[in-house]
Order: structure tokens, then sequence, then C-alpha cells
């Protein structure tokens, strides 16, 4: 009997159904010579503190440091406090008597980091010794999961996999229970202070930004507008110049030649810049990318978007949804017209769809080499019927960005005109000449700015044009916006750094907190710790958070660019680094912090039980 191992019920099941397999036990399926189990999600975790002899919180435990790791059966809690959870001990009692039954063994769960780690934490719980192969695959599609099986792979080609999540488990232990057992007594131990390797600098981005937003003087300048006429086409133009008083600004602005004046001589024309800009097409959507387009369309959080995105592939319509990859290989970008054509029929990108199937296909995402473990979020071509709003935004989101990274380039011109009249004055206006990529949604660019006009007039150095109207206006600067989970997500993927550009975004994508798959997860960790909150559409800190904050801002816990540093370390092990070298420095980083909070002393206290009063 051949055992496959799904990482839950759900996929478990349409495993079996892919394979005819329709004989249901209790905790698995069987039939067709196979057996079709699965786990619910980490049923194993590293055991508790209290396993190693650690009982209790106190100093002289700090820092715990096992000599080895133990595995632990998951807990739930009741009032008698943290027990096994019985579901969980039952699961694994099926998963070892199949296991010990037999023939061969393939692993199923998730193709990824985490995927990796609640197998083989299975299978070294259990003391299983046999060998055991492993499916790897983009998509839940019938296809896909035969040909999957068709070409499995060897267990052992995914042993640095393994031990890049082992590390990170280890690392994230380690630094979470001390760094929180010794903020804890330094605060009093009156309440429990959480703090984690990537959940707490993520914390601190959110507190600074706030406090720096809180905390910001604008201050007032004055600008200069006019209004020109050209054979009876009005466009505006702007004083390059900033004034920061209001008096220096009307010095200038009675020197504006206007037509009230009676002998105006208008605005001269001292420079015209008109040319043509390409703007090539986005990359295609990885999760992080995805999640950030969600939340600034429709308002989704981090979570949610995975959660639709999970159900889309589980359903087949899409492909792996925690990749960290925005790219494809020329394999699958040979599937990419049969996935144009499965949209002829969509009600939103029929004509798009339509006109890339003669179109030369853009290959800007097609790049064998950025491809991880698992390629860019795609279609699959499965065609989906009565889904729900929500889902339906997620799967067009998908969709749309697979036909807009393969469309052409938007061409545009890019116009700047230079006046002069008592000072200089500059018109800026932008017209698409041909949409390409930008017609797929037909949506303009965000960030279009309120100074630009829709198009400008032809014009001529030297002409003078009359100025038909003037203003003096009074602006005032501008604080950084508040965090949002887009902008957060944007800023987790460079360690905080403030990076424009995509693809060098994208390269720095090993060195963010995080990672793709768990940046959802830290921030709803943030809010159950009550670290954080919802306001509209932002994330602020609490009174909890910024307390918590003001002690550990200026230790090494809250430094997003070491931890960054870190998650670049951990995608090294996944090549074959070494592990121990990895190990020894988070050992000497979790004796620094610890040494840090437990010394941070007794005046913590005050102060938050202060600010959480």
């Amino acid at each position: 009997m051949k055992v496959i191992i799904a990482e839950k019920p759900s996929v478990g099941r349409e495993l079996a159904k892919v394979f005819g397999a329709t004989t249901r036990k209790d905790g698995y399926i069987e039939g067709t010579g196979y057996s079709f189990t699965w786990a619910f999600g980490h049923l194993l975790q590293l055991a508790p503190p209290q396993e190693y002899g650690f009982i209790g919180w106190r100093r002289q435990h700090l820092p715990m440091l096992p000599a080895k790791f133990k595995l632990s059966i998951r807990k739930i809690k009741t009032k008698d406090g943290f027990v096994e959870d019985p579901g969980v001990r039952k699961q694994l009692d099926i998963i070892k008597k199949l296991f010990d039954e037999a023939t061969e063994i393939i692993v199923a769960t998730d193709a990824g980091r985490e995927g990796e780690l609640i197998f083989r934490y299975i299978y070294y719980f259990l003391k299983c010794k046999k060998p055991f192969k492993r499916l790897w695959i983009s998509s839940q599609t019938d296809e896909a999961i035969k040909d999957g099986f068709r070409n499995l792979k060897p267990g052992t080609d995914y042993d640095t996999l393994f031990n890049s999540a082992h590390a990170r488990s280890q690392s994230d232990w380690l630094v979470g229970m001390n760094a929180t057992q010794a903020l804890s007594l330094s605060a009093g131990n009156k309440t429990v202070l959480s703090l984690g390797r990537v959940q707490t600098p993520t914390l601190a981005m959110i507190c600074a930004r706030f406090l720096e937003n809180k905390n910001f003087v604008p201050q007032i300048y004055y600008q200069i507008a006019i209004q020109l006429d050209k054979d009876g086409q009005l466009f505006k133009a702007i004083s390059v110049a900033n004034y920061k008083t209001q008096t220096e600004a009307q010095e200038v602005f009675d020197k504006v030649e206007d037509v009230t004046s009676g002998n105006a001589t208008g605005g001269n024309i001292t420079a015209v810049e008109a040319k043509p800009r390409k703007e090539p097409p986005p990359l295609l959507h990885d999760l992080s990318s995805l999640q950030q387009e969600a939340n600034k369309k429709n308002g989704f959080t981090a979570d949610q978007t995975l959660n639709l995105l999970q159900n889309l592939y589980e359903s087949k319509l899409v492909s792996y949804p925690r990749t960290g990859s925005r790219y494809i290989g020329d394999d699958i970008f040979a599937t990419v017209p049969q996935l144009i054509t499965s949209l002829l029929e969509h009600p939103i990108f029929a004509n798009q769809a339509t006109f890339l199937q003669t179109a030369t296909l853009n290959k800007r995402s097609v790049n064998a080499k950025k491809v991880t473990d698992h390629h860019a979020v795609l279609p699959t071509g499965v065609k989906p019927y009565n889904l729900s709003k929500d889902h339906q935004a997620v799967y067009d989101m998908v969709a749309g960005r697979m036909l807009e990274a393969f469309h052409q380039e938007c061409v545009k011109e890019i116009t700047k005109i230079t006046i002069e009249s008592g000072t200089i004055f500059v018109a800026n206006g932008t017209v698409i000449r041909s949409a390409g990529w930008r017609s797929v949604f037909n949506e303009v660019e965000d960030e279009k700015k309120d100074e630009e006009n829709p198009a400008l007039p032809k014009v001529k150095v030297g002409e003078l044009l009359p100025i038909v109207n003037k203003a003096l206006l009074e602006k005032q600067t501008k604080p950084k916006p508040l965090y949002n989970e887009a902008s957060l997500l944007k800023a987790l993927e460079t360690s905080g750094k403030e990076i424009e550009d995509e693809e060098l975004r994208y390269a720095m994508k090993d060195s963010g907190l995080g990672t793709p798959a768990t940046r959802a997860a830290i921030i709803e960790t943030l809010l159950t710790r009550e670290y954080i909150k919802r306001e509209k559409r932002n994330l602020v800190p609490t009174t909890k958070g910024l307390a918590v904050y003001e002690v550990v801002k200026d230790k090494k816990i809250a430094q997003a660019e070491l931890t960054g540093q870190w998650e670049k370390r951990l995608e090294e092990i996944r090549s074959g680094a070494s592990v121990a070298d990895f190990q020894a420095e988070i050992t000497d980083y979790t004796k620094t912090i610890t040494e840090e909070l437990l010394l941070a002393g007794i005046s913590i206290s005050a102060q938050i039980n202060e600010l959480t009063a």
C-alpha cells in the first residue's frame, strides 16, 4: 500500500478523487492501491520551555538554550490549562499505523518551506525510517497532479528545504521565548509582553511611522498658479519656486502679467519639451504584490487575500499561492497562449484576450533564473463558476495581471512647457498615445499629480500667451502617511527601505522581513497581541504597542535590517549553506537581546503600567 500524506483533509480528499479512491476510513481514504491521509496544518511544534526543565518564568533560566530541541503535540487551551489536542493525537496514531504498513510514502503537503516542515516533524516524531518521495506541484488541476505523480522526487532532494524551515522554527523559539520572558520579567511580570524575531521589528516600523506622523509639524509654503490661453485651450502652470512667506510670494505674484493689467505681455514660452516614454508592463503577481493590490482596490486584509487565494488554488483555478516569485520559466510561458484563450469569454477581459491572441507577447516576466520554489501566480485555465464576489475579485486580479504582464508597453507623450512672467512657471502634461497594458483594467495611474494637465496645446518657444487667471496658493508639507496593509507589506519586502522600482525591490526579497507566506500571519499576530489595531484602512499602534516599542526601539530585536539578514541566511541554508553557523549566530543574538531586555531595569514596569493603565 502506498501512503500519500497531504497538509489538510480537503487536499487529501481531492488527491483521492483524482486517483479514484473512494473508501472512506477514520482519518484517511483508500482505494486503487493507495491510502490518502492528512495533517491539520502543524500537528507538532517545538516543545515549550517546561519540557526542557525550565519551570516557571525565572531570571536564572535565561537565556533558555536547549541542547537539543524536542517535538511536542499541538496544545489546546482548556479550563485546566494547555493540554494535548486529542484530535491531533488520534490523527498521529492513524498516520503511524499507515506509515508502518506502507510500501511507499509520498509527501503531498504544500510544496514550500512550511509544508516540508509539517511533514518532517510528523515523520521524525513517529520515528519513521522508511524512505519517502516528494510530490512537487504548482497547481491543483487534475493534470498537474497526475503529472506530478509521474515525476516524484526523492525526499532527500528537499533536505536543505527542511533544514531552512527547522532553522527558522528554532530561531523563532529562541528569540521569542527568551525575549518575551526577559521583557515580561523586567516589567514586573504583571502581564505577558510577547516579542518575536519578526513581529517586533514589524511593530517597530508601525510605531516609528505613527510617531513620525503624529509629531510632524507642517511647514506652510506658497506657490503661484497661472492659467494660460492658447487659441481657446486653457492650461495651467505652477511656479518652480516655493516661497516661505506670503509677503515674498505676493511680491512675485504682483509682477505676473495678466489680462487685467491693461498692458499685459502675458507669459513668454521659453522652452518646450515633448518626448515619448515607454512604460513596461508590470511583473506577474507573487503573493505579496497580490495582497498589496487587493488591499488598495478592495480593502482586503493580507490574511483575507491569502485565504481567498488558497480557496481558489484548492478549487483548481489558480496556481500555488504562497509563492515569492514574480517570474515564470520558458516551460510555463509556452502554456500562456492557452491560458489567454481561456479568458476569451470573460466579461471584463475578453477584448484584451482576443487582442493578445495575435500580438507578440511581452517576456519581461519570463526568467527561469528568478523562479524559486514556485513560479508567479497564474490562472490555470479552468473556468470559474459561481464564485463569491470576493473570490471573483481576487481571481480577476490574477487573470488581469497575466494579461497586463504579457501585453505591450504603454506609450505616453510627456510634455513640459516652461513659461516666464515675473518668475518661472512649468506646465506638465501627459497624453497616452498607446494604452498597451493599461487597457486591461482601463485605469489611470494611481499617483496622478494635481498640477498635471490632461493634455497640453501645441506651442512654440517665443510665443506670448495671455494669462487669463492667476492665484496665490497656500500649501503645507505633509507627513509620510500611516501604514496600511498594502504599504506595510511593501515595506516588509525591503526591511523598511523605501524603494519604488519593482524589480529592485524584488531583488531584495530575500532580505525582507518574513516571507510572502508569513507576512499576513505577522500582522494578525500583532493584532491578536493588541499591539496594533485597524483604524479605517490604517494600521496604528495601541497604547500597549507603543509602550513595548519605547522599551525595545533601541535594542537589536527591533532592528528590521538585522532581522532581514536572518531571512537571507535562511534562504542560503535552503541552497546548502551551513546550519551550524546560523545556529551559532542565533544563539549569540539570543544571549545579547536577553541581556539587553533584562538590563532594561525596573523602570520599564512603571512606564508600561502607566501607558497601559
